[in-house]
């Protein structure tokens, strides 16, 4: 496998022979994300996060000892059913260690490739941490199977040579339903759209990964679960499955704890809202008055078919479900469970995206509410994968990225560039003479004299300027019928480089970069993430 990485945080053309870059990206995010990362703002609102070996080292002592006597992995056993490396690397952070955690809701095909970029620097911080303290450091996957958002999970993208090629799930739509419960169903376009952006793929073993785990009778979040294990478990990443009946059974305490105390979370919510909406930002996660951060699952039958729907139990039914609620039938939203895995694992830092990086300013509320430990966060290593090919292209046709995010820019720049030479000089001429003669013309008019008002002769200049436009318009839609092998491969560069006008890493499912340059993909990508994890083990990696 050719595969060079680039310790660089801008997006350009870097001279190298191999055939895939991968390259390091600023993590980017919502106003208040960029700020909390760069430190200018929010710093009360998180956690304080280590910044040296020694204190990584003390940090992770401490964690480990707010958990001692507690068998945690015995109990979480089933939810992780860990094998090999990821087994072992469990059992020693179990024996006298800690883990790092990062985590992703279900996405078809594993998702978009920041799920992947998520894993390896979780595992690129373990191993730092785990060197610098000489204490056993576990990287754990969190699989939220018990999220519910369908348009997530059912659908991925794929970059072909014709452009982007949307793959979906046939449905129908659920809501309000985990995906640990609903089942794939028909797979056929799905399938055959990733099979489109794999290509001729010279490792087949990837592929044939998928389909053992992406089968119609099985649900979304197994699938998931299972493709991340087959290709994770083996760099030592363990993946908790979080819908699992073993860790719903762990976590019940806590989350019954949680309900009872759902009053005074709310309150601490509704101060930090405000605290951070008069620093000048909008809170990542819309806090709504009434209900809890708990949700209550409960069967409910639809048709022919019994699912089991979840909805966020209200503060002022919270005390009664806590006491009556069915063992294993409560989970936690997206600010409860940062607190509920520091609770229930000895997590010394999770590993977060630029939206999570947001929430987690809200989080320490939730925690001091609780009388629970506050979780540590770190904004995780980002990449792009670029193939070399796909910037040779993009340096012929010359566009810049800013030319391939807006949707039309990329192909009037090149329809321009395939005009016949003097066509386009004839145009400018033309632009040139009218421009010079009506100034001449509105000079030759003036004063009280004249037989017409200036204003006619602007009129004049904007009819004749617009017909040019218009002129123009028709010549270049004209060259973009003709030259249909230069707008493909725009479309091409576009779907590999800016899909929909975003980073590749947040839009592009990996399993076909997979396909072709194979797994060790994975282990190129942790390498890569390396100098990121080095410099949040020594504090100098921007902080919140």
């Amino acid at each position: 496998m050719t595969v060079s990485h680039v310790d660089s945080p801008t997006y350009g053309t870097v001279g190298t022979d191999a055939a895939l870059q991968i390259r390091p990206v600023s993590l980017g995010g919502s106003r208040l994300s960029r700020a909390v990362q760069s430190g200018t703002a929010g710093r009360e609102w998180y956690a304080e996060r280590p910044t040296s070996a020694a204190q990584w080292s003390a940090h992770a002592k401490a964690v480990r000892e707010s958990l001692r006597g507690t068998d945690w992995l015995t109990a979480l056993a089933p939810a992780f059913a860990a094998t090999g490396l990821a087994a072992e690397r469990l059992a020693k952070a179990a024996a006298g260690g800690v883990v790092v955690t990062t985590g992703q809701q279900p996405g078809l095909f594993g998702g978009p490739t920041y799920t992947w970029s998520k894993a390896m620097s979780a595992l690129a911080f373990a191993n730092e941490l785990e060197q610098a303290t000489g204490m056993p450091v576990a990287p754990v996957f969190w699989a939220a199977t018990d999220d519910a958002d369908w348009m997530e999970a059912a659908v991925t993208y794929v970059a072909t040579a014709k452009g982007l090629l949307r793959a979906t799930l046939a449905g129908p739509a659920t809501e309000g339903v985990a995906m640990a419960d609903v089942a794939l169903g028909d797979l056929r376009q799905a399938r055959g759209a990733l099979a489109a952006g794999c290509g001729s793929a010279a490792h087949q073993s990837v592929l044939d990964t998928v389909d053992a785990a992406y089968v119609p009778h099985v649900t979304i979040g197994a699938a998931y679960v299972q493709l991340l294990r087959a290709m994770l478990e083996p760099m030592g990443i363990a993946v908790l499955d979080a819908a699992h009946p073993a860790f719903r059974l762990h976590a019940d305490s806590f989350l019954r704890q949680a309900l009872r105390a759902a009053p005074a979370v709310q309150e601490a919510l509704r101060i930090r809202v405000q605290e951070i909406q008069a620093a000048g930002f909008a809170p990542q996660v819309e806090v709504v008055d009434g209900l809890s951060l708990v949700f209550h699952s409960r069967l409910e039958s639809q048709g022919d078919e019994v699912n089991r729907v979840r909805e966020r139990v209200p503060v002022e039914s919270a005390a009664g479900v806590a006491r009556e609620a069915e063992a294993g039938s409560l989970g936690a939203n997206v600010l409860l469970r940062p607190v509920m895995e520091r609770a229930l694992l000895p997590t010394v830092c999770y590993l977060a995206g630029p939206g999570e990086y947001a929430y987690f300013a809200q989080v320490s509320p939730v925690a001091r509410a609780l009388q629970a430990a506050e979780p540590v966060a770190a904004p995780r290593w980002a990449c792009e994968l670029v193939e070399t090919d796909m910037l040779a292209r993009q340096e012929s046709l010359g566009l810049d990225d800013a030319s391939l995010r807006d949707p039309h820019a990329a192909e009037q720049q090149v329809a321009r560039d395939h005009l016949d030479e003097s066509v386009s000089d004839t145009m400018e001429r033309l632009r040139v003479t009218l421009d010079t003669q009506v100034r001449a013309l509105r000079e030759s008019l003036t004063g009280e004299s004249a037989p017409v008002a200036q204003e006619v002769v602007q009129g004049l200049a904007r009819d004749l300027g617009h017909r040019l436009d218009r002129f123009e318009r028709r010549l270049v839609a004209g060259v973009k019928r003709r030259e249909t092998d230069a707008l493909r491969d725009v479309a091409a560069l576009r779907a590999a480089l800016r899909p929909t006008g975003q980073s590749p890493e947040r839009v592009l499912n990996i399993v076909p970069l997979l396909a072709r340059y194979g797994p060790d993909l994975l282990s190129a990508m942790c390498t890569a993430a390396g100098p990121h994890a080095r410099a949040l083990v020594s504090g100098t990696a921007e902080r919140a």
